[in-house]
C-alpha cells in the first residue's frame, strides 16, 4: 500500500512518477492494426484501449475490476453562504450512498464498478479558507493517506469522485492559485446559487487567495491551505494509483481541481488519467483546457459524486471489449489492407 509519511515523502512520490509500459503500448498498437476493421475506424476507442494497455502492462487490458472511490468532507467556508444547500446535507447524502439511493449507486451498478464511500471527519469541517488554512499538516497527510488507502493494485481502473457541500469554493481557489485569473474567472453556480450567493463565493475565494497565495509553494501546501479533506484524498488516491500503475478516470470540476496542484509540481502527472466528462460548471471547461485533456463525454452533468466518470466507464469498457474481443484479419481469414 502506498503511504505518505510526511510532506517530503509526498513530494518525492510526486517527483518520481512511473511511466506506461512501452512494450505493452507497442503490442496494443500492433493488435489494433491487425483487427478486422479499417485503421482508425473506431476513433478514440482505439486510443483508450492503447492507453489502458500501457498502464496495465498487457496487450489486452481489462476492466473486470473497476473501483469507484467517492470521498466526502465538510468545509468551514460553507457557513458563508457559498452553497445553495446547508452543510448537514453532506452527511445526509453519505447516508444515502450507503443506503444505495443516490445517482452514483445506480451508475456504478450499471458500469460494474465496486463503490467505496470514504467519509472524512464530517463532524469536523475544515477551516474557513477565507480566513485560515483548511487543514493542519497532520490533517492534510491523513486525508492524502485516506485517498491512497482506497486504491488497490488489483483494480483495473479507478474512478474518483466527491461529496462536500461548499466544495466548489475551494476548487475554484485551487484552480485560480495554480492557473491564475480572478475568483470571478473560476467560480460558478455549483448546486444552483443565486447572484448574491455567487458574489459571496467570489469574495471568499478572493480572500483565500490573498491570504494563502504567498505560502502555496508546492502541491502539499496548496492542498493544505486551499483544499479540503475529500479534495486532498482524491489527490492522494490519484498519486497512489500512478505508483500502482492503475489508470484513473476523473469526474468533474472538484475532482480535476484536486489534480491541479500536483500537475503544477510535475507536468507529467496526468499521463495516467482520462477525463470522463466535461461538466456544466464553467471552471471545468477551463481546467480541462489547461490539462490538455479531451473529455470522453459532454452531457451537461454537474452532480459530482463521480457520476460523470461512472457513465464514461461504459465507454472504456466498450473500448476494451472491441480491442480484446475482435478477431484479427488472420484469425477471421479476412484480407487486410494493401
Amino acid at each position: 500500500m502506498i503511504r505518505f509519511e510526511d510532506p517530503a515523502s509526498f513530494a518525492q512520490a510526486l517527483a518520481e512518477l512511473p511511466e506506461p509500459d512501452a512494450p505493452a503500448l507497442d503490442a496494443a498498437r500492433a493488435r489494433q492494426a491487425e483487427l478486422t476493421k479499417p485503421a482508425g475506424s473506431l476513433g478514440r476507442l482505439e486510443d483508450i484501449a492503447v492507453f489502458m494497455a500501457g498502464w496495465q502492462r498487457r496487450e489486452r487490458p481489462r476492466a473486470d475490476r473497476i473501483c469507484a472511490a467517492i470521498f466526502a468532507g465538510n468545509h468551514g467556508v460553507a457557513t458563508r453562504g457559498v452553497s445553495a444547500y446547508p452543510p448537514e446535507v453532506t452527511a445526509q447524502m453519505v447516508a444515502n450512498f450507503h443506503a444505495g439511493g443516490a445517482a452514483i449507486n445506480a451508475l456504478t451498478a450499471a458500469c460494474g464498478a465496486e463503490l467505496a464511500i470514504v467519509a472524512l471527519d464530517l463532524d469536523r469541517p475544515t477551516g474557513d479558507i477565507s480566513c485560515r488554512p483548511a487543514m493542519s499538516e497532520a490533517e492534510c497527510l491523513a486525508a492524502l493517506n485516506a485517498g491512497a488507502a482506497a486504491v488497490s493494485d488489483e483494480s483495473d481502473l479507478v474512478l474518483l469522485g466527491e461529496m462536500g457541500i461548499g466544495n466548489t469554493t475551494p476548487a475554484a481557489a485551487l484552480a485560480a492559485q495554480v492557473f491564475g485569473g480572478s475568483a470571478q474567472d473560476w467560480v460558478g453556480r455549483g448546486t444552483g446559487l443565486d447572484e448574491a450567493g455567487l458574489a459571496r463565493k467570489a469574495e471568499a475565494v478572493t480572500a483565500a487567495l490573498a491570504l494563502h497565495g504567498p505560502y502555496c509553494n508546492g502541491a502539499f501546501e496548496t492542498l493544505r491551505r486551499l483544499g479540503g479533506r475529500e479534495i486532498a484524498a482524491m489527490a492522494g488516491a490519484a498519486l497512489a494509483a500512478r505508483h500502482l500503475r492503475v489508470p484513473v478516470l476523473l469526474d468533474g470540476f472538484i475532482t480535476c481541481a484536486a489534480m491541479a496542484p500536483l500537475l503544477a509540481d510535475n507536468p507529467r502527472f496526468l499521463a495516467h488519467c482520462l477525463a470522463g466528462h466535461c461538466s456544466a460548471e464553467a471552471g471545468h471547461v477551463r481546467l480541462l483546457e489547461r490539462f490538455g485533456l479531451d473529455p470522453l463525454l459532454h452531457l451537461g452533468m454537474r452532480l459530482g459524486e463521480g457520476s460523470g466518470a461512472a457513465v464514461a466507464a461504459q465507454i472504456v469498457r466498450s473500448a476494451l471489449a472491441a480491442h480484446g474481443g475482435m478477431a484479427t484479419f488472420a484469425e477471421a481469414a479476412v484480407a487486410g489492407a494493401a
